[in-house]
């Protein structure tokens, strides 16, 4: 309907980002829009060949206290919040002269960035925008008569319906962008909001949002009948929501959640130490392993259950090269990710075209403070990530016999993988591999048994005389609340066991493990993964 449509005569652009400012400003001239500017927006068009009035114009009032103050004044607000059509707005615009805004053009001060750099408080003090949210927040309120536009990506939409429509935008269309900005404000504000409490250290701030930007709309969630969506927030930990997508399908719900928790589980194998390889399956590892060589690794991890490994994930510590790509090409894998890739590796994944090949540029850092969230029926559960590490940990020797150098090596390394494995968790291993994996269980000791049959399969596979649990060590996520969970494993062949201890039963498991000539090690930091 022709009176959904407004004219824009008049535009104010205040942007920190200045990516298709000038073609954007010149095809608004061109509509005969009046261009209104502030700083270095204003200076920016100026340069760009453009006639643009300074906000100081408009509001009598030069830009003061280092730019501080600019466009929080009522001439610039009452242009934007006036009702066209309203009598009482258009008498009170007339008597202080107050001209009417159609186009308000603003992205914020750059915050997020200037965290992520790792500026001081100050700083970052210093890029909380004031006018802009304000300015924003009036533009959408109004948007029955005003278009806003936070976003670059938006520019050309609004130059086609002023093409279409004589200079003039749609309803419709100012709608969707105010819905934009607020949600863009708002995840300004959650993006400050946490900082300010990170900063001064409060672990359960009054009021707590997250916010993000849309990455891609996924074609459904888990399921086909749920709707999905990926988004970014402004925590940069390298990971499948910062790596350049170098071919394959687009990510589903289920690839990016799968991603993830193998991405974050190699991210404990240091890469100056060691190559390393992490398959995983429906968010739990199936296959893990140290070598040599990230082929060595490969090779490791699938043997340890290369049926789950089938439409698996992939995560390595090092640079994907030829050999190990032209390995993991040999079965049916959904994602690669790896900090980078050579040439070669990126040719030989090309020859599988739906394989999703990600590049992270570099791993996430185990050790890093941040915040996990997950929902519940009317709320969020919040916590700090679990940023533990083996490494750091005091470890304890409980039983008569402490670990052989290489038990106390393999142990490290079951604990490592079993913080990243869903509970009840029970992992052997030997020779720096998984050797069967016992994951979401109910029941400890079912997990201990579930593990020990893939790793009687595994060996039926590879044509072993014994399952590789023999002579394995193991490692558990929490304590073992009976010594029968403990007996399953060594029933299975383990020699060594590391655990967090703590229960009330500690005693009793530690003779059993006395008993059966067992070495057993606590460590005192337990990893539920829920």
């Amino acid at each position: 309907m022709t009176d959904q449509l407004r004219r824009v005569t008049r535009a104010l652009l205040s942007v920190s980002n200045k990516t298709g400012l000038i073609e954007f400003a010149r095809a608004l001239a061109l509509h005969g829009v009046e261009l209104v500017s502030t700083g270095g927006t204003a200076k920016a068009i100026a340069e760009g060949g453009l006639k643009v009035r300074d906000v100081s114009e408009l509001t009598g009032f030069p830009e003061m206290m280092d730019g501080r103050v600019k466009t929080l004044h009522p001439n610039v607000h009452g242009g934007l919040l006036a009702i066209r059509g309203k009598a009482d707005h258009a008498s009170a615009m007339k008597t202080h002269g107050i001209a009417q805004i159609d186009l308000l053009v603003v992205n914020l001060y750059p915050f997020e960035a200037t965290v992520d750099k790792g500026a001081d408080f100050e700083e970052c003090i210093e890029n909380i925008d004031i006018g802009g949210p304000a300015m924003i927040r009036a533009a959408a309120k109004n948007h029955n008569d005003v278009a806003v536009v936070v976003d670059v990506s938006d520019y050309q939409e609004v130059l086609d319906e002023l093409k279409a429509n004589q200079g003039a935008t749609t309803l419709h269309l100012r709608r969707r962008l105010a819905a934009t900005a607020y949600a863009r404000t708002a995840a300004y504000d959650a993006a400050i909001s946490n900082w300010f409490a990170r900063e001064l250290a409060t672990e359960a701030p009054e009021f707590r949002a997250f916010g993000g930007r849309l990455i891609q709309s996924l074609r459904y969630g888990e399921n086909p009948h749920q709707k999905a969506a990926f988004y970014r927030t402004p925590d940069r930990r390298p990971g499948v929501a910062t790596a350049r997508q170098v071919q394959g399908k687009e990510l589903s719900y289920n690839n990016i959640n799968d991603t993830d928790a193998a991405y974050e589980c190699i991210a404990e194998f240091d890469a100056g130490r060691t190559a390393a390889c992490v398959i995983v399956k429906h968010a739990n590892p199936c296959g893990v392993a140290e070598g040599p060589d990230l082929l060595g690794a490969y090779r490791k991890a699938l043997a340890c259950d290369s049926t789950s490994a089938f439409g698996g994930i992939v995560a390595l510590n090092r640079t994907l090269d030829a050999e190990a790509a032209r390995a993991i090409t040999e079965i049916f894998t959904e994602v690669i990710i790896a900090p980078d890739a050579t040439d070669d590796a990126i040719a030989i994944v090309a020859a599988r075209k739906n394989l999703r090949l990600l590049l992270a540029g570099g791993l996430p850092d185990p050790r890093a403070i941040g915040l996990t969230a997950k929902t519940v029926a009317g709320g969020l559960l919040v916590q700090s990530r679990d940023n533990a590490v083996i490494d750091d940990m005091t470890l304890k020797v409980a039983t008569k016999r402490a670990p052989t150098e290489a038990e106390m090596r393999d142990l490290m390394f079951a604990f490592r993988v079993a913080k990243h494995v869903k509970s009840n968790t029970i992992v052997y291993a030997k020779d720096l591999a998984t050797v069967g994996i016992g994951a979401g269980q109910m029941s400890r000791v079912d997990s201990a048994r579930i593990a020990a049959r893939k790793a009687e399969d595994a060996a039926r596979e590879l044509k072993l005389a014994d399952p590789l649990t023999k002579s394995s060590v193991v490692a558990s996520d929490a304590f073992f609340p009976f010594a029968d969970g403990m007996l399953a494993c060594i029933e299975a062949g383990a020699t060594a066991v590391i655990q967090p201890g703590g229960s009330v039963r500690d005693n009793e498991v530690i003779e059993a493990a006395d008993a059966h000539g067992i070495t057993m090690v606590f460590t005192g930091v337990r990893h539920f993964r829920h």
